[in-house]
């Protein structure tokens, strides 16, 4: 239970990791409607990460000669930043949200090999465990006894590499040291909004014909959801200890499974709930192997 006599110095940021999840497990369903309403997917994530992007510009300073010191760092993190999001919006829209979700989770893998790759951190017993949980999760879920491999269907692969480009995000995010927070993040939104236009390029260049309420609803996606969730976690993140914080935005697996079974009608296969256990001990395993904050 949560402690309400300590006060909004320690509610606040509950609440704020609490908001951010919650949003992160139900975005699939307005993506869903305003898809079936006629906005694409990719058009989605440029009009409201555009707009978040738009609202957040008059707060952020950029110094491009700080930004040339480590340029490539930069450009890496604006585009897996600007992947990570398209990607994951795109295979809620097409798979299974549970699945997707779990696959996605498979980041803290990458971001430890990633990490010793990057950042030379060094490979422990306890992280090869982790390794072993994370795949084997994972080939555990996707395993189809009746062909005897991993099916992988799109949906699959965009959360594999939904998931993959989030782990280079954290690494970039990590050696970037010439942009502080707000500057990251306006470089992430920035990178969504390039990554989406690319996407449009290639598969659907005519805008839309939607509605115009279609259009407010992806306006108001941007900022109720897209901006006010990245601003909740920056907080919650920023106001408590890191173990703590990143077990609290598991919460997104649940309401992500619970919202799956009530509006769409997902079930979880018991082989799928097994996978998915071993990529959440994994998950977990990479939370407790960082520091805990000062």
């Amino acid at each position: 239970m949560i402690d309400v006599s300590a006060g909004p110095a320690r509610i606040g940021p509950i609440f704020g990791l609490l908001y951010a999840s919650t949003f992160w497990g139900l975005v699939w369903y307005p993506t869903r409607l305003l898809e079936q309403s006629g906005v694409q997917g990719a058009w989605l994530t440029l009009v409201g990460y555009g707009v978040a992007f738009a609202a957040f510009a008059p707060f952020v300073r950029i110094d491009r000669g700080r930004i040339a010191q480590q340029a490539w760092e930069t450009v890496s993190l604006v585009l897996a930043a600007g992947w990570t999001n398209v990607a994951f919006v795109l295979a809620v829209l097409e798979g299974e949200v549970v699945r997707v979700v779990l696959l996605f989770y498979l980041s803290p893998l990458w971001t430890v090999l990633l990490g010793r790759w990057l950042l030379h951190e060094p490979l422990g017993l306890r992280t090869l465990v982790m390794l072993g949980f994370g795949l084997g999760g994972s080939v555990v879920m996707l395993w189809d006894p009746a062909i005897g491999r991993v099916p992988l269907n799109r949906a699959d692969l965009l959360a594999l590499s939904a998931g993959f480009a989030f782990a280079i995000n954290n690494v970039m995010t990590r050696r970037i040291t010439v942009l502080g927070v707000r500057g990251k993040t306006f470089a992430a939104w920035f990178g969504v909004v390039v990554v989406s236009l690319l996407v449009i390029g290639v598969t659907s260049p005519g805008l839309p014909d939607a509605p115009g309420l279609a259009w407010l609803g992806v306006v108001m996606l941007g900022l109720l959801g897209f901006l006010a969730s990245t601003l909740a976690v920056t907080y919650g993140v920023s106001h408590m200890p890191v173990q703590r914080s990143s077990v609290i935005m598991l919460f997104e697996l649940i309401v992500g499974a619970a919202s799956a079974w009530w509006l769409a009608n997902e079930a979880v296969t018991a082989q799928e709930w097994i996978g998915g256990a071993l990529i959440l001990a994994a998950a977990l395993i990479a939370i407790f192997k960082e520091e805990p904050a000062a």
